[in-house]
């Protein structure tokens, strides 16, 4: 399928980031007017559009010819935006450095942070790591960083009349880093704006949130959802209002969700095969079941088995009638109608400790049939706690 943003042109425009209008009106407004704080924190779930709403800032700021809903797009600087080259534009994220005295910055993975964001400015941190093929090596921001962005900060702009700095995950900076950084955010030089983007800002320095003006960007509407879905993905019926729903405002769920379609309908099934012949307390079709679950293959067996839990605290909301927060897809919700009521105060929290001890097991290559034939018995005996 399609994924989204694959023809994504990075000459970011705000008419191009879905939803979020009040934020872009916002934004805008304070540019035109003279307003804009020298540092902003933008900050909301993941897949909700702040890098995007950051790049498009950036772009803004450093447009030659300003229009009311934005940059323009053409002229030489929003050229130069749209492939991540302007050099008054910077960008700090978390890297990986082989070793602990490696001089080692973000300038080194300029290519694959640009390649990146070219494929899509929604993207998750796991999905940087990926980029970055950092081989599980922890990525933070770090204390050295603070040298270089205080440098760039004290140059004059080469093509625009200010410089900006957009800071992908703050909360990823070294404290030496981000204590390093409270001088030049107290007294900027002029002209220099700092744009911060963060998905857990309760991580960050009280000093540093104390120095920036706070813009939360909430999820996107489900309105807004369908027609991102619609149009890069061409989704339409019941798998568009399925995924709208089910990834609670996030673009990069909703990807997630898209690509692993196949998978989750695999999960569903076998999740429902294990519920039932487990009510049923039927051995020999419990190890069957087991001998189906035991073939997936590791990854696989962990990620169904996060399903199951997800599952099981849907169906929990479900039954005790908070179906608003219930994020389920159509046949999920159509089996919570008569499942619900078998997951409720009295096993919510021991299904949830099995299926996560299962999970644990199969992580720790623990022989798998073992596990999952031990987990239906144990689902068998949850089922029962029905409340009279």
């Amino acid at each position: 399928m399609k994924r989204i943003w694959e023809s994504f042109n990075c000459s970011m425009l705000f008419k191009d980031i879905y939803g979020q209008s009040a934020i872009k009106q916002r934004l805008i407004r304070e540019v035109t007017e003279g307003r804009l704080p020298h540092a902003v924190l933008m900050c909301g779930p993941e897949g909700t559009g702040k890098l995007g709403l950051a790049l498009a800032l950036a772009q803004y700021l450093c447009c030659e010819d300003k229009r009311e809903d934005g940059p323009c797009g053409c002229c030489n600087s929003c050229r130069m935006s749209a492939k991540l080259v302007h050099p008054d534009q910077h960008f700090v994220f978390p890297i990986y450095k082989e070793k602990s005295n490696d001089t080692t910055s973000c300038e080194t993975f300029l290519p694959q942070w640009r390649s990146r964001l070219l494929k899509s400015p929604y993207f998750s941190y796991d999905q940087w790591n990926e980029e970055l093929d950092s081989d599980n090596k922890q990525t933070i921001i770090y204390a050295s960083e603070s040298d270089e962005i205080i440098r760039k900060f004290n140059t004059k702009p080469y093509e625009a009349d200010c410089k900006v700095m957009i800071i992908w995950l703050p909360e990823k900076m070294n404290e030496t880093c981000a204590n390093k950084l409270l001088k030049i955010l107290e007294e900027p030089p002029e002209k220099s704006y700092f744009i911060m983007v963060s998905e857990t800002p309760e991580m960050l320095l009280p000093t540093i949130v104390s120095r920036v003006q706070r813009i939360f960007v909430p999820p996107l509407p489900e309105e807004d959802m369908r027609e991102a879905l619609a149009k890069q993905y061409g989704l339409t019926g019941t798998a568009l209002t399925d995924v709208a729903h089910v990834s609670r405002g996030s673009l990069v769920a909703a990807e997630r969700l898209v690509e692993t379609a196949g998978d989750a309908k695999e999960y569903f099934d076998l999740f429902v095969s294990l519920m039932r012949i487990s009510y049923m307390g039927d051995a020999r079709k419990m190890k069957d079941w087991t001998e189906t679950a035991g073939k997936l293959g590791r990854k696989r067996q962990i990620s169904f088995l996060a399903y199951a839990q997800n599952m099981i605290r849907e169906n929990f909301i479900y039954n005790i009638h908070n179906e608003d927060i219930s994020y389920m897809a159509s046949d999920e919700r159509n089996f919570a109608q008569k499942f619900a009521p078998y997951v409720n105060e009295l096993n919510i929290a021991q299904f949830l400790s099995e299926l996560d001890l299962a999970q644990q097991h199969i992580g720790q290559n623990v022989q798998a049939k073992i596990v999952f034939f031990d987990l239906a018995m144990k689902v068998a005996v949850l089922l029962r706690k029905i409340k009279m």
